[in-house]
């Protein structure tokens, strides 16, 4: 299919690619060449044969819709060879009723070298890499907390209600408790032995709560359960200490990112990892929380404003701020404290998070680009901002009245 461009173009030679699992639609566009679209197989080869095609034609940019992965391998051949633009398939959708493979390839060439696309994020090599590692240190934290669920589903199930009297049962005091019921000990003098002096104060309450019994179903179940535990938590031991080598470069930006309240090594590097270093990819401050999609989202129509609740973004960083705002919420005498308490009563507690993770995302932003500690504004300063609005407020009324003046400086 070939036909002459006649429309404006801020690209001079462009392509747009329809990514499939096992398939490429590409369509070239540009001055001095004609439109073309050809398909290529995902394979190594087939790709490096697309890349040469384009090379030969002298194409500098394209774009690519970012489905799923079947991008990344894409991605990942074309990238030192072009300028390549991952754009989000919501900004690109084509006339319903006309979509096939090579019209939505050209409807992305056409977009393209009419400047009409927006990039979506893309970090380099080794912040995709810490990246990767985080996101799979976070899947086995899940699979650790439901082995855990597990395990005490199955004393529940024994009748045995340790977690009634221990806050951990996975704890020094419940783990030796634990090894004695499945190695068979029932003597109570023997099991209150092997708890710590907080416990043992609990005694007849700890008497009740191990009058259960484990058959043999039980104790496999429980040892199963408890080597599975143990292998992911050397996992996710040997995967901290890779992204502690690999984060090296970036000591700085973690260093500061940790005086931040609520933020340790661990959530500072998964941070890190999602939003990278660079952040002039961000123009301001509010693109960055558009994109976490931990900002209030635009309805409006018709000068009425409907929803505001936040818009889809990084499925991956707003856990991440909702956890460090959690933490953060319960450090003492901290504005991110008072934040929190402040939004609490009329918003919840769920909305408060999000603001709360919001203005940590915020302060993320200018400790990173400018290279600075977070600076705290303490626990009085919402108070003091209140009171001096307060007082503003009645002065520009009495300004109207015709009274002069002078404004107070309240602290």
């Amino acid at each position: 299919m070939k036909a002459q461009v006649n429309f404006p173009q801020v690209i001079e030679r462009g392509c747009g690619m329809d990514v499939h699992r096992d398939t490429v639609v590409v369509t070239v566009m540009g001055v001095g060449i004609t439109v073309e679209t050809r398909s290529f197989t995902t394979y190594t080869n087939s790709l490096r044969s697309l890349r040469d095609w384009l090379i030969s034609l002298n194409i500098t940019h394209m774009a690519i819709e970012s489905t799923g992965i079947y991008w990344k391998p894409v991605y990942n051949i074309l990238e030192q060879d072009f300028e390549v633009i991952l754009v989000n398939a919501r900004h690109v959708k084509n006339v319903p009723g006309h979509k096939t493979d090579k019209k939505d390839s050209r409807w992305l060439a056409k977009l393209l070298i009419s400047g009409l696309l927006k990039a979506s994020f893309i970090p380099p090599k080794d912040i995709r890499d810490m990246r990767d590692l985080t996101r799979y240190r976070k899947k086995l934290v899940q699979n650790a907390a439901a082995d855990r669920n597990r395990f005490e589903k199955i004393l529940q199930d024994a009748n045995f209600k340790l977690s009634n009297v221990i806050s951990d049962i996975f704890g020094k005091s419940g783990t030796l408790l634990i090894n004695a019921l499945i190695d068979g000990v029932d003597d109570f003098n023997l099991l209150l032995s092997l708890c710590h002096g907080r416990i043992k104060k609990k005694r007849e309450i700890l008497y009740e709560s191990l009058q259960g019994v484990l058959t043999d179903n039980h104790k496999y179940m429980l040892n199963a359960i408890r080597t599975n535990l143990y292998n992911t938590l050397l996992k996710i031991e040997s995967v901290d200490s890779q992204l502690l080598q690999l984060s090296q470069p970036y000591g700085t930006e973690l260093e500061l990112l940790k005086t931040m309240p609520g933020l340790n090594q661990i959530s500072a590097t998964m941070l890190l990892s999602e939003i990278g270093v660079d952040m002039s990819r961000f123009p301001t401050v509010n693109h960055l929380a558009s994109w976490a999609g931990i900002c209030p989202g635009n309805n409006e129509s018709a000068g009425k404003s409907r929803s505001s609740r936040t818009n889809q973004g990084n499925q991956y960083i707003k856990p991440i701020l909702v956890e460090c705002a959690w933490a953060a919420s319960h450090v003492k005498n901290s504005y991110l404290k008072k934040k929190y308490e402040s939004l609490i009563g009329r918003r919840g507690k769920k909305r408060a998070l999000i603001a709360v993770g919001h203005k940590m995302l915020n302060a993320a932003y200018y400790i990173i680009r400018d290279k600075v500690p977070y600076q705290d504004l303490g626990y009085e300063y919402l108070d003091s901002r209140k009171k001096q609005k307060q007082i503003q407020s009645y002065i520009d009324k009495l300004k109207d009245l015709g009274v002069d003046i002078e404004i107070p400086n309240i602290q």
